[in-house]
């Protein structure tokens, strides 16, 4: 028997206790019940079911878009991998503290590895029982669904609240910047004070906006504006200029070439607020967005230079790239490359005589494509974007194979653009799902499928593609009911459970869209 630690059961507790584990998480986003709240509904549950709750683990502050940030999650599902553990049960408030996953198959997934490591997952607050039912299976779908939508709805509006706010002439998000301060405001419009680097309003009907900062601060700007328009000095040198005086950034950092340049290109110093020229919503995918989705207030602020000298500066550096041909800006990037070994956009910006990122992406429609023109591979590996595009456009070529089989057996087909479902003889549905293929660094591969559980298709046709992600491998085809179970990961061999549904084509959908006279079918 292994040696007692703080988290395992002492002598003293009675053998017919059920050993347990709780999970509580409070979100970023203000949730109606903290920690402590969930721990007192966990704590009667256990004790009402002759439960020993040994272990806590605590994810508080944090969102439940995804694992990444979450490390109490992700040491709990290690340690029941581990096999270590001695509870047996795990205690959740209920589903949408487990998370809010954009796709609810990775909740899924996260649970089906405690399942399959013998230890039970428990909603304490669910009015339903986590006994593995097809019942409990489809309200657990629908759960997570729902915890993903509430996410998807509440990040809508509150974007469009943002937008709102950003329309009217307040701050929103981020740092004031170099010589700029954020000031609180009531709903007068009275100033209320300053806020320092990480302070937050705390009034719902307070807003924030930007206000010229020290005087010295606001100098400084100034004076970097007129060495780089009067001056003709560039960048590099203005930093170099204003370390050697020993003056810092706003971050307390030394001044860059880069750090410069975003201040002579940002409106806000003209007290204009420009919102959303980067997007990164759901934690899914950083996006930059072109300047006729940003949202804007022009002269929102009490500016710090004047308009005149601001788009001057613009104009030099916006001439300064355009005097490059296509062939130039590519060989000085193909020459840093060969000097640096490595690329990236921060490193273009830092770089003097050379066109900015932003110039890049503009000129070559992103800088992985002037990449590719040069030859450079970056050590992630971005060829995902290229595979994806192909699964793209294979997924409405097996939407049209699908329609043409099922018609050619006598069965009625209709498509749904919006929700890309196939309905049958006006009685059932059909979802089409692609699968593509990735190899791990051991040789193995794997498949990630996604499933639309929003959308509630009786069948989901989930098409695994080869290893070289251009030809299709095979299909499973799923019920509706036994999605909740599946796991959203699957390997070369898996469960037989599993390999039942798999099929080499989809022939035995026929059987499934058969007509056949009553007489027979009785």
């Amino acid at each position: 028997m292994p040696p007692a630690t703080p988290n395992s059961m002492s002598a003293d507790i009675p053998a017919c206790k059920i050993l347990a584990a709780e999970y509580v998480r409070m979100s970023t986003d203000h949730q109606r019940y903290s920690t402590e709240n969930q721990t007192a509904v966990i704590r009667k549950y256990a004790e009402s079911h002759g439960m020993l709750i040994e272990k806590s683990y605590a994810d508080e502050g944090k969102s439940g878009l995804d694992i990444s940030g979450r490390e109490a999650l992700r040491r709990l599902i290690a340690d029941v991998q581990s096999g270590t553990t001695t509870f047996k049960v795990i205690l959740v408030y209920d589903v949408s503290r487990w998370g809010r996953f954009q796709n609810a198959d990775e909740s899924a997934h996260y649970e089906y590895l405690c399942t399959r490591a013998g230890v039970t997952v428990i909603y304490c607050a669910e009015q339903f029982e986590n006994d593995g039912s097809p019942v409990s299976a489809i309200v657990k779908s629908v759960k997570r669904a729902m915890a993903g939508e509430y996410s998807r709805e509440l990040s809508t509006k509150v974007f469009l609240g943002q937008c709102r706010l950003v329309e009217l002439g307040f701050h929103q998000g981020g740092a004031a910047g170099y010589g700029l301060r954020r000031a609180l405001i009531d709903d007068q419009r009275n100033q209320k004070g300053l806020l320092d680097f990480r302070q937050h309003k705390s009034i719902h009907t307070d807003r924030v906006i930007l206000v010229p900062g020290p005087e010295d601060e606001i100098q400084t700007v100034r004076r970097i504006y007129d060495c780089f328009v009067t001056k003709g000095m560039n960048e590099a040198s203005i930093a170099e200029m204003l370390n050697n005086e020993g003056l810092l950034t706003d971050l307390g950092r030394k001044w860059t070439r880069g750090t410069v340049h975003q201040l002579l290109t940002n409106e806000k110093y003209i007290g204009n607020s420009v919102y959303n020229r980067m997007s990164f919503k759901l934690k899914q995918h950083r996006v930059r967005n072109t300047p006729d989705r940003w949202i804007r207030c022009d002269n929102a602020f009490k500016s710090i230079v004047s308009k005149e000298i601001f788009e001057s500066a613009v104009e030099i550096i916006a001439k300064r790239s355009a005097r490059f041909s296509n062939d130039e800006m590519l060989k000085l990037l193909d020459s840093l490359y060969s000097r640096l070994g490595v690329l990236s956009g921060l490193i273009i910006d830092e770089q003097e005589g050379m066109p900015s990122s932003s110039a890049y992406r503009s000129r070559f429609g992103g800088l992985l494509r002037a990449y590719k023109l040069i030859n450079y591979q970056p050590n992630r590996d971005y060829r995902y974007l290229e595979i994806n595009q192909n699964l793209r456009k294979l997924h409405p070529e097996v939407i049209e194979h699908v329609t043409n089989l099922l018609i050619n057996l006598g069965a009625i087909v209709s498509f749904n653009t919006k929700t890309n479902l196939l309905a049958i003889n006006n009685d059932w549905s059909v979802s089409v799902v692609i699968a593509r293929c990735h190899r791990l660094s051991s040789g193995t591969l794997r498949w990630h499928i996604r499933f639309d559980t929003g959308l509630s298709p009786d069948i989901t046709i989930a098409v695994r593609m080869d290893s070289t992600n251009l030809l299709i491998r095979d299909y499973y085809l799923i019920p509706r009911l036994d999605i909740g179970s599946w796991p959203s990961r699957f390997a070369e061999e898996n469960d037989r459970i599993f390999e039942g549904y798999r099929f080499e084509s989809l022939d035995i959908l026929g059987e499934l869209a058969a007509r056949c006279p009553i007489e027979e079918a009785a």
